[in-house]
């Protein structure tokens, strides 16, 4: 084999090896971030603080999660990359996750069926949900370089916010009223009973959640589309109690709203009845009003009119009685 045979085998090889296979392509659901010599592309002069993402960090983390923005190559291809550089692609669909699952121990949570919390009355209590998450392409670079397991340190973010809204949660005054406002407060709510309010009020906890974890792109590069609690589940021997609890709480708002009811109705009976009586009285006086007023007018019509009438009253009162008895001075 001569040395020319060599080097044309050698330029083939690498070639074939460097050359050809430095062609690649991004998929619509990807996007990719090439490095050379290990170090990313970047646009110059950017960073996350000059995105909408820092207006979710607090004044004292803006420093701390300050990553430059990178160059994100589209979906589309074929592109070309020199041995010297790498490229690296993640996924930017939105994926779904068990809220119990503990990536870097399994067996944890029940084997993720079910995470624990405990409760402002020190319950602990068992809750079930999903994590709906996708990459930001925004910040790449605090997903591919800034935390070795992104998405752990999302859970751990997010596992951490909840178990302290659950540990303090109270429920707002306007959400435990449910009746009139004249009932008492008493009626409509259970007191001291934190796991009826968090059942209540599921849609006001993932709703904080969702705000709480909107940092969570400029910290790790993971955007938390949506967290959904679709359960919060007592200790076995703690259910029964609530139960009852429950079932005794609605016996006392039934009565509470019967009678309330009943109070009610008598008070617009007495309404309508003192409305009648009312009306009556008018009727009565009414005529004697009129009689009055035309008294009035006859004697102010002349002197002996008023004699006169009376005269003419009297004669017809005697052409109606059959028995007349009259008073005879002696």
């Amino acid at each position: 084999m001569t040395l020319f045979g060599v080097m044309i085998g050698v330029v083939a090889w690498f070639g074939v090896r460097y050359l050809l296979a430095g062609f690649y392509s991004v998929d619509q659901n990807e996007r990719a971030v090439k490095t050379s010599f290990g170090r990313a592309q970047r646009i110059e002069g950017r960073n996350t603080l000059h995105t909408p993402l820092a207006e979710h960090l607090r004044p004292d983390e803006r420093e701390r999660y300050r990553y430059p923005l990178l160059r994100v190559i589209e979906p589309g291809g074929p592109y070309f990359k020199w041995p010297w550089e790498k490229v690296h692609k993640v996924s930017v669909a939105i994926e779904t996750i068990n809220m119990a699952v503990d990536l870097e121990a399994p067996e944890a949570n029940q084997g993720g069926a079910e995470l624990e919390a405990v409760t402002k009355d020190q319950l602990n209590t068992g809750l079930k949900g999903q994590l709906r998450y996708r990459v930001s392409e925004q910040n790449l670079y605090a997903y591919l370089f800034g935390v070795k397991r992104p998405i752990v340190h999302v859970m751990g973010y997010f596992i951490s916010i909840l178990r302290e809204r659950i540990a303090n949660f109270e429920a707002p005054i306007a959400s435990t009223l449910t009746a009139a406002p004249s009932q008492p407060t008493e009626a409509t709510m259970v007191r001291g009973i934190s796991i009826n309010d968090l059942r209540k009020n599921l849609r006001d906890i993932n709703e904080h959640m969702d705000l709480e974890c909107r940092s969570s792109a400029a910290r790790y590069g993971i955007v938390l589309d949506s967290s959904l609690i679709t359960e919060i589940a007592p200790p076995d021997e703690v259910e029964s109690a609530l139960a009852a609890i429950n079932t005794a709480h609605n016996h006392v708002s039934s009565e509470v709203s019967l009678a309330q009811a009943s109070a009610d109705q008598k008070i617009v009976q007495s309404h309508r009845a003192v409305e009648i009586e009312t009306l009556r009285a008018q009727a009565e006086v009414e005529p004697l009003t009129t009689l009055a007023a035309q008294l009035q007018a006859l004697k102010a019509s002349g002197p002996g009119a008023l004699e006169a009438y009376l005269r003419n009253l009297r004669i017809a009162l005697f052409a109606k009685a059959s028995h007349v008895f009259m008073e005879v001075k002696r």
